[in-house]
């Protein structure tokens, strides 16, 4: 049944049904309320949630869809869960008059064979009607939550072969109904979660939809149904034309992209993510034919929903960021994902890892390959790490914790034409702000030892990748890490010529004679007193090296993000002087025979 329901999840939808004809400055204030609402709540749900992955971190993203299903707005968070949330909603639009949908009414769904993106990934939403009883929005709001009530604490199982081993899976329940909370679906969701700070979570979830759907009856009352309904489809349809005139100013052709997975949590190596990106006029195909699909893999299966939206986070970086992000990116793009591949899995699958891998080397492939034809908006919406170091232990009385490593870190911010990699975290992540070391150590028993970022860890290029950072903790009670190293054999793809990104590292017991290197997966239980360091890697490069500023090397080498060695062996500058007296100045005649030599060879 999965196949069939994604290809109905996925179908187009026509505009909704008004007779309203609606000037362009009035379509712009209405689509810019709701991308207030939206924001407001987001903005709530941070500051109401209980988890530091919410409330500290800022995994959410709101998102509203049309009575049809369609995406009519997206509001700041997470990038890519503005276009995972909408396949839930649409499915429970399928099962309204099963679900006794109505007024007052709120849900949740996290299924990844019913529209879902993983199961850690709850989507709480609820539908607006107007003063005839007409469903004219739904009001979504997405967040990562800490358990899912499976096997292993966090959801993300590494030997997991079936989705029933990672948690709880739901294809749309009621939460509330009529205003009147459920508390026997609350209390079942509640139950089947590890850590009590989930309620809080959950509750933060539904008053923020709750919230957000009193702003739009507000907006439906100041300006009529039929004119929301005419601005929704005005924002639409002015985003499918923009999106077409962006690809027919592209050159024809079809531009292909391959990247891999080191491995699977079993072990089988080279994993392919194959993407082929079709110009032809102003019909841009996305194609993901050749793509693995042995089906003895395990941990590398992502769902349909998170391909489908990761896909559109890539693309959406390639065109003009005044282009509203709604169903008329889709309506331009058609996404081609065959069946039985690690990027369209059949039903069941094990999803919560795949959220990391295939979906990085997705949105990775997809970057490279438009690369080829749009190389100056080729932004990487690309984070390449396999599962954050989790450390799992338990309170004096009982009660499990977990560390989930949303702690400060540089990793895979790569370079675009023009502009250094910058920053903490990939633009895919958005406006994730990672949770500070105080906060960690004030509610789990561990100690961060350092936070630096390391030299010669960033793609060299005529744009440098930001370099990666190495995080060093110790565990002051005994407890349980776990974790999935990838990226050490396939970091980031450099673009335009810029090398690649530098690799992971994860080491456990540091410092101690029993001290090792995850290499694939790691379930340890540590003692007191045991040291973990984790090296995120550094972004890719832009363009050749031999083409960077000799003087912005120099600054470098002065910032300690290069040294003297790497700017004269990648870059080719030669420079004199002394880093430690900031004496430090290049040697242009020398650097331009350098790199002469390099060039003529």
């Amino acid at each position: 049944m999965s196949f069939a329901l994604n290809a109905q999840l996925a179908a187009k939808r026509p505009p909704l049904p008004t007779a309203t004809t609606i000037d362009p400055v009035t379509a712009s204030i209405i689509r810019g309320a709701l991308e207030t609402v939206c924001y407001e709540a987001t903005t709530h749900l941070g500051r109401a949630a209980s988890s530091p992955i919410i409330n500290q971190s800022n995994e959410r993203n709101a998102a509203i869809v049309d009575a049809h299903g369609r995406l009519a707005m997206g509001a700041i968070g997470t990038p890519h869960l503005t276009f995972v949330s909408q396949l839930t909603v649409r499915y429970g639009l399928m099962q309204q008059q099963d679900y006794d949908w109505g007024p007052g009414d709120v849900f949740v769904g996290n299924d990844p064979d019913y529209g879902g993106g993983h199961l850690p990934d709850y989507n709480v939403y609820a539908p607006v009607y107007d003063a005839a009883g007409e469903l004219v929005l739904v009001q979504a709001l997405q967040a990562h939550q800490g358990d899912t009530g499976g096997k292993d604490p966090g959801g993300f199982t590494l030997d997991a072969t079936d989705i029933f081993t990672e948690g709880l899976a739901i294809p749309c329940l009621k939460l509330v109904h009529r205003g009147q909370k459920r508390r026997d679906a609350i209390h079942l969701l509640e139950r089947n979660n590890r850590f009590p700070s989930f309620a809080g979570d959950l509750a933060a979830m539904i008053g923020a939809v709750e919230k957000a759907t009193v702003s739009i009856r507000a907006i439906l009352d100041k300006w009529g149904a039929d004119m929301v309904r005419a601005a929704v489809n005005h924002a639409i349809d002015q985003s499918e034309r923009q999106m077409r005139a962006t690809v027919s100013g592209w050159r024809d052709g079809r531009y292909d992209a391959t990247v891999h997975i080191d491995h699977d949590t079993m072990g089988t190596r080279d994993i392919r993510v194959q993407v082929g990106c079709t110009v032809a006029g102003d019909q841009l195909t996305v194609d993901l034919s050749g793509t693995d699909d042995r089906q003895d893999l395990v941990g590398v299966w992502n769902t349909f929903a998170n391909s489908r939206g990761y896909i559109m986070t890539q693309i959406a970086a390639s065109i003009d960021p005044d282009i509203v992000k709604n169903e008329g990116l889709f309506n331009a793009v058609e996404i081609i994902l065959p069946e039985g591949c690690i990027a369209h899995p059949a039903p069941n699958r094990p999803a919560a890892l795949g959220s990391f891998h295939p979906a990085c080397e997705i949105t990775e492939a997809v970057c490279v390959a438009l690369s080829q034809v749009a190389p100056d908006r080729s932004a990487p919406q690309v984070y390449k790490i396999g599962m954050p170091n989790a450390v799992i232990g338990f309170d004096p009385h009982g009660q499990m914790w977990m560390d989930q490593g949303v702690d400060c870190r540089s990793m895979d911010v790569s370079a675009v034409q023009g502009i250094d990699g910058w920053g903490s975290c990939p633009v895919s992540l958005g406006n994730l702000l990672l949770s500070q070391a105080e906060d960690g150590e004030a509610r789990f028993p561990v100690i961060n030892i350092s936070r630096e970022l390391v030299i010669d860890s960033s793609g060299a290029g005529q744009w440098r990748g930001m370099p990666g950072s190495r995080n060093v903790k110790r565990i002051l009670e005994p407890a349980m890490a776990m974790a999935w190293m990838v990226s050490h054999d396939h970091p980031i793809s450099g673009l335009a010529g810029g090398a690649d990104g530098t690799p992971y590292l994860n080491h456990f017991q540091v410092g101690t004679p029993d001290e090792y290197r995850v290499e694939l997966t790691a379930r340890a239980q540590l003692p007191a007193g045991a040291v973990i360091a984790y090296q995120h890697g550094g972004g890719a490069g832009f363009g050749p090296a031999l083409r960077r500023d000799p003087q912005a090397v120099c600054e470098d080498v002065l910032d300690e993000l290069v040294s003297i060695a790497a700017a004269r062996d990648l870059y080719g500058v030669v420079l004199t002087g002394s880093r430690e007296d900031y004496s430090l100045a290049v040697d242009h005649a020398a650097t331009a025979a350098l790199r002469g030599e390099r060039i003529a060879a």
